[in-house]
């Protein structure tokens, strides 16, 4: 074990077991243009592994995010595309503004409801509440990001 105190705490103030995500499985068709596109949106490489015949894993760790992507060949039976994710950010217009710099084909923003779309309002929340304004974008394999203007966290949250 390595000295970074990865086993120092197992339960939360609440007295249950700390668990924190770490690693999301999305499927793609094409591991090398996945990888190209995430390394264009300026994620972090983690990993490019091939431990076996058949087996590629790919990471990348989105900036400031504790939780990573893994995609590749052999992983998952999942169809390519089907994965849907949220990201948070502390600016929704800024956030846009960046995807869309870097050819990222980015909705405009809403604010209310995320889903259905039809309960969608244009432009970000007035008051820019926690939790209501929104983008999404697609990967190339057409896994959805839905990107979420978070300002300040609800109570129990880190």
């Amino acid at each position: 074990m390595s000295s970074t105190g990865a086993r120092t705490s197992h339960a939360s103030s609440n007295g249950k077991l700390d668990m924190h995500l770490e690693v999301d499985v999305i499927p793609v068709s094409d591991v090398d243009r996945a990888k190209q596109f995430y390394q264009g949106l300026g994620w972090r490489l983690d990993d490019d592994a091939a431990p076996a015949d058949g087996i590629r894993t790919v990471q990348f760790t989105p900036p400031g995010s504790g939780c990573s992507i893994t995609f590749g060949n052999g992983i998952t039976s999942a169809a390519p595309g089907s994965a849907e994710a949220t990201l948070t950010v502390g600016d929704i217009e800024a956030a846009h503004d960046e995807l869309v710099s870097l050819g990222v084909d980015a909705s405009d923003v809403w604010h209310g409801a995320p889903f259905p779309v039809e309960a969608r309002l244009s432009g970000p929340d007035p008051a820019h509440t926690s939790y209501g304004s929104f983008c999404s974008f697609d990967d190339p394999d057409g896994n959805v990001w839905l990107v979420q203007e978070v300002t300040t966290r609800l109570p129990g949250r880190v």
